[in-house]
């Protein structure tokens, strides 16, 4: 929720923000924001203008204005702000703030008028006569204050009546009172200053923000099958004429290429997706498919993870830390852990990396062509040269030259001859292995 606020708050100024935290919050915010922010620590909580107040000693004297946001509303956008900046600054106002006309007030402040349509004052909701109930134009709680105004006045802001807290709103009626000019920004977009108290105003935040977002991907090119269904993170990538089906959330630090085809019922996290990819009924996390590459259906891309171009994964296959070479082929229940497969290499049904000894994970090293038998077992660490071969349910605990075939219990090599990959695979174990 903070990161919304905060990355506006990166956007408009090179001075780092600074956040008002309190205790319940204070370690969890500052764990996961780190050195992006200033903290201050509000230990009562004494009302907005109090903690406003916390921030002094970081900016007074040190910028000639200050920008206040609230850490709940995460669907206010960077051009809004930076309208509201334009008008304080054409207008050499002591404030500027925002309104919006809203039939919910949602607990929102009341603005005041004069007859000549000036703001007067914003009364808070538990302090409004039934009168001032009935207005419909809110106060956002988004403010410019000149600095030179707010810092010798806001100490002098009294509590309030009702809750005995200092109003931040109440400067607007400090600064009318004392002859300076309040300026003011009407949003016709009242979505953009929902803010999140309840999980049911945080559901209605994340749907609104999922509308915003699927609705500027469609603009640019992409085509969503069902905007409903399709869950796309701010910080997400799409190219042009990528067509991502329902059912599918894309997450994080996701950049997919253009013409692809994401979903249906498909989960991608921090991954990069090149150009012309197929991602079917599979889940990525921190992974990576390089151009003309598919997926799926079932399919599972852990971290580090790459699919390199032109490469094949089927069904229900696992790949964990490890690269599967260009034009390679995966197509049927296995699992690549710790793994380099080089290129055009055929990776049969039920394969299996042996990676863990139950201490440390160990590396399987496959060549280019090589071709790895249906129900493999490849015990790490392992090195398959180029060309080689296993038979089907080979167990393979040494490293294997290139061009050999190996087989059995445990895969005994041979060194293959011209003869074709069928014929040796026809071949008779011998009488001497037990386990054949």
């Amino acid at each position: 929720m903070i990161d919304f606020p905060l990355h506006l708050a990166e956007s408009l100024s090179s001075r780092p923000p600074v956040i008002v935290v309190g205790e319940e919050t204070g370690e969890a915010i500052r764990s996961w924001a780190g050195d992006r922010a200033h903290y201050v620590f509000q230990e009562q909580r004494l009302g907005t203008g109090h903690a406003v107040l916390q921030a002094r000693s970081h900016l007074e004297h040190k910028t000639d204005c200050v920008l206040t946001l609230y850490g709940d509303m995460p669907l206010l956008r960077q051009e809004t702000l930076e309208e509201l900046i334009r008008l304080y600054r054409d207008s050499d106002a002591a404030m500027a703030m925002v309104t919006v006309i809203r039939e919910n007030p949602r607990g929102f402040g009341r603005v005041l008028r004069d007859e000549d349509g000036f703001v007067l004052r914003v009364v808070e909701e538990p302090e409004a006569t039934p009168k001032q109930l009935a207005i419909r134009e809110l106060n956002a709680g988004i403010y410019i204050f000149k600095s030179e105004f707010l810092w010798p006045n806001l100490p002098q802001l009294e509590p309030s009546a009702e809750k005995g807290e200092i109003y931040l709103t109440d400067m607007v009626e400090l600064a009318v009172r004392k002859g300076h000019h309040v300026v003011d920004l009407v949003l016709d977009n009242p979505t953009e200053t929902m803010g999140v108290n309840t999980r049911i105003d945080f559901a209605a935040a994340l749907g609104a923000l999922r509308q915003r977002i699927n609705e500027q991907w469609m603009l640019r090119g992409v085509t969503l099958i069902d905007p409903a269904t399709t869950y796309i993170g701010p910080n997400v990538t799409i190219g042009r004429d990528t067509v991502i089906y329902p059912n599918t959330s894309i997450r994080g630090e996701t950049n997919i290429g253009e013409n692809c085809q994401i979903g249906p019922n498909s989960l991608l996290i921090d991954t990069q997706i090149g150009h012309r990819c197929r991602v079917l009924i599979s889940v990525l996390e921190q992974a990576a498919m390089d151009a003309d590459s598919d997926i799926g259906p079932y399919s599972h891309l852990r971290k580090g993870a790459h699919v390199s171009e032109g490469a094949h994964v089927g069904n229900f296959g696992e790949i964990k830390n490890s690269t599967l070479g260009p034009g390679a082929k995966m197509g049927h229940v296995s699992y690549l852990g710790d793994a380099t497969v080089g290129a055009e290499v055929n990776i049969g049904a039920g394969t299996i990396t042996c990676n863990f000894d139950g201490h440390r994970k160990h590396p399987t090293e496959i060549g280019e062509q090589a071709f790895i038998g249906s129900g493999s077992m490849l015990v790490a660490p392992l090195h398959i040269g180029p060309r080689a071969k296993t038979g089907a349910g080979s167990v393979v605990t040494h490293d294997l030259p290139a061009d050999t075939l190996a087989y059995g219990v445990p895969a005994r090599p041979k060194q293959l001859s011209d003869q074709s990959v069928e014929q040796e695979n026809e071949c008779e174990p011998s009488s001497d292995d037990p386990a054949q």
